[in-house]
């Protein structure tokens, strides 16, 4: 369960701090008439997002009769999932101190085209990180058919982004969301290594990979699945007492260098030292911190900056 709050919780956060962008813009270019089709986006978003969540469950237990198509259908999905999370986390990382700006920027177009235009950018907005928390959600949950654990562990990791969201709108609450940012990328990159080897163990079951009885090791008698610490590092982060040799090749194949390059910090630009002392270094970006340069994530900054 820990698995899908922290997907919650890292998606619902950035699709709140876009929200607060846009909403702190309105209020402060005295267009608050507009907030009711930013709203209207916002909701159609997470509308649809609920809904190919339930078409992703419902493809899966209704559509598919057969447990070998299923078995495809849950390692593509997984492959899916790894994808989105890996672009979503080094994306961030790379637009963090742009996207409030670039933001500002879409909205000020849309507000010269209309009210649809304004619904519209909020929808496109917030969309992007509903379709990814509902593929990774499902690709995550797997294995837990029954058990509503998983979608209340989301829910819960989505409220508690709303209420840090809330906080840092009215000033309440300061965290760097840099430092949050990046420790919370580096366990979803162990989430998605996670479920990149639960996609593996699908396709060895579904007869496209081979391998399937061949293990890696065998430490059930130390790991007990039956056991609640066992079910812990299951739901975390997919370890099972008995995987096999190509599962642990994927999952280290995946983690591995994934992890050291999200972690490596990126070199600052040089800038000439003729230029360095004479032209003035002026204010930070909005939505940054100008004492952060590590490029991993958005500063400590309200959305109302």
């Amino acid at each position: 369960m820990f698995a899908t709050y922290l997907i919650g919780l890292r998606e619902g956060l950035e699709a709140t701090l876009v929200v607060s962008i846009l909403v702190a813009f309105l209020v402060k270019s005295q267009r608050r008439d507009r907030l009711p089709q930013v709203w209207a986006g916002v909701g159609l978003a997470v509308a649809l997002s609920v809904l190919f969540g339930w078409l992703i469950e419902y493809t899966s237990t209704s559509l598919l009769a057969r447990s070998e198509d299923r078995e495809l259908f849950e390692a593509v999905t997984s492959v899916a999932a790894v994808v989105f999370v890996t672009w979503m986390i080094f994306w961030m990382r790379r637009a963090a101190r742009t996207m409030a700006g670039e933001l500002r920027g879409r909205l000020s177009e849309a507000l010269a085209v209309g009210s649809v235009a304004v619904a519209g950018m909020a929808f496109l907005a917030v969309i992007r990180e509903g379709l990814e928390t509902a593929l990774i959600f499902y690709s995550a949950a797997q294995g837990a058919a029954g058990d509503s654990g998983p979608l209340l562990a989301l829910i819960g990791g989505i409220a508690s982004a709303v209420a840090i969201g809330v906080g840092l709108y009215f000033s309440a609450l300061k965290i760097n969301l840099s430092t949050f940012f990046t420790w919370t990328g580096a366990l979803l990159i162990l989430v998605a290594a996670g479920i990149l080897k639960y996609g593996v163990h699908d396709f060895q079951e579904a007869g496209v990979l081979p391998g399937l009885n061949d293990l890696a090791f065998d430490i059930t008698g130390v790991l007990d699945p039956g056991t609640w610490y066992a079910a812990l590092l299951a739901g975390m982060f997919n370890v099972t007492p008995a995987p096999s040799v190509l599962e642990m090749v994927a999952w280290a194949a995946y983690a591995l260098p994934v992890l050291l390059l999200f972690l490596r910090r990126p070199a600052a630009p040089a800038r000439p030292a003729t230029n360095a002392a004479a032209e003035p270094s002026g204010p930070a970006a909005p939505g940054t911190d100008s004492s952060t340069t590590s490029g991993t994530g958005p500063a400590t900054a309200s959305p109302r900056a």
